[in-house]
């Protein structure tokens, strides 16, 4: 008889494999060691350039671990003698395990052999070429450089899509794998030679496209905890088409295990990477219990998988930054709110840096989610260590839905 796992054993899975499950105040002593530790489980974690409160990646590793100091992160980062994670591509642009750059290789190549639309027309242009060859120069004859380090005509500045032909240049050399982050200053990016930026002791043995594919969707998965097929591909972005018959071959072998899982639209067919089978079944039987309560920003590894947050919280999660303001339902960077195993909430936050305010411009319970003493209480705990992690020193909270939930947040502060 097939076993049906309970979505309260689905849930505690997933949050357990990304380190979501641990109850505030047990985590591991913060260090080097467990900064880097919480990376490597999640595979990578996402960068992003909005910064309401902390950065995305920043925010991230609080989630699971409080606050803790962030020259531990940015060490590992940038320090050449203990440089741990890198920037590369993933699910987005990431920073990723040192230990795991040979997988870049193959993409990297790619593009050089064949490039890209955007590339080949680019190069194609007059004088670019030439500019590309003359940086690579001058940074290897004086080394790093960020890109306002070096003059060029002036450029109307815009997004990404609107560089000056210098930041053109740079990031063209990055994505062949010329170049590699080295740090970055008030987050510019600095670039540097590759060689003098990747320890030595890193595995550089390319692998094939192939099996670059099949080691991130077994890392995906793992990370994951228990997703549909699907989602494995959608833990790198990696195109459905491309990722279903590598799936498909990585259950054949037994990597990935095919379980039967009650989820909110039925039963449905779900994979488990097979190191997460035990703890499958310590879910099932209620020895992992999910006891963290924490904000998750919009960029966090568990909205990877994409519909997953409906299936299992019925909670649907968007960043309506990119939506025009009278679009926005919510706000424009709301954080949700994970209380145990259910995702009670959200708030639409804004650190005002001069005052140490920590502003909420809209804080909104899920329908359903009654305001209790227990759920009050835990959440008003989270946002202590958030606003400790923030400097803030002050707690203003604009609007709140239900009406009176945000005043008893307040006086539980």
């Amino acid at each position: 008889m097939t076993t049906i796992y309970p979505l309260s054993a689905l849930r505690a899975l997933a949050l357990h494999a990304t380190g979501l499950d641990t109850a505030n105040g047990s985590e591991p002593s913060l260090s080097l060691d467990s900064v880097f530790e919480t990376v490597d489980r999640l595979g990578a974690v996402q960068i992003d350039t909005l910064q309401m409160v902390a950065r995305a990646h920043y925010i991230t590793l609080w989630s699971r671990l409080g606050t803790y100091d962030l020259a531990l992160f940015d060490t590992l980062a940038n320090d050449q003698e203990q440089r741990k994670l890198f920037e590369g591509w993933y699910h987005a642009a990431c920073f990723i395990p040192i230990h795991e750059y040979r997988y870049q290789l193959p993409q990297q190549r790619h593009l050089r052999e064949n490039g890209h639309r955007w590339y080949t027309e680019w190069m194609a242009q007059p004088g670019n070429r030439e500019l590309m060859e003359a940086i690579l120069e001058r940074i290897r004859r004086e080394g790093a450089l960020r890109a306002n380090n070096i003059e060029g005509e002036k450029h109307q500045h815009g997004t990404w899509w609107n560089w000056r032909p210098e930041k053109m240049a740079l990031e063209h050399l990055f994505s062949f794998g010329e170049l590699m982050i080295a740090g970055r200053v008030k987050f510019q990016r600095v670039y540097e030679l590759t060689e003098r930026v990747l320890p030595e002791w890193v595995d550089k043995r390319e692998p094939t496209a192939e099996q670059r594919d099949q080691f991130w969707l077994e890392r995906g998965a793992k990370a994951l905890g228990i997703c549909l097929p699907r989602n494995a591909a959608d833990y790198t972005w990696m195109k459905l088409g491309k990722a279903r018959p590598l799936i498909a071959e990585l259950v054949k072998a037994g990597v990935l295990v095919e379980v039967q899982g009650e989820t909110l639209n039925g039963v449905e067919r779900l994979i488990v990477q097979r190191e997460n089978l035990p703890a499958l079944e310590k879910a099932a039987s209620g020895e992992i219990r999910a006891e963290r309560t924490t904000f998750l920003n919009p960029f966090d590894n568990l909205w990877w998988a994409q519909g997953r947050d409906e299936a299992f919280w019925g909670f649907r999660q968007r960043l309506e930054a990119y939506y025009p303001a009278p679009k926005r339902v919510y706000g424009y960077f709301c954080l949700p709110i994970l209380h145990k195993d259910r995702l009670v909430g959200r708030f639409d936050p804004k650190l005002e840096r001069k005052t140490g305010a920590l502003r909420l411009k809209a804080l909104y319970l899920e329908p359903g989610i009654e305001p209790s003493e227990e759920l009050t209480a835990d959440l008003a705990g989270a946002m202590r260590d958030f606003m400790r992690f923030h400097s803030a020193k002050e707690l203003v909270i604009e609007k709140s839905d239900p009406a009176g939930f945000g005043k008893k947040l307040l006086r539980a502060m």
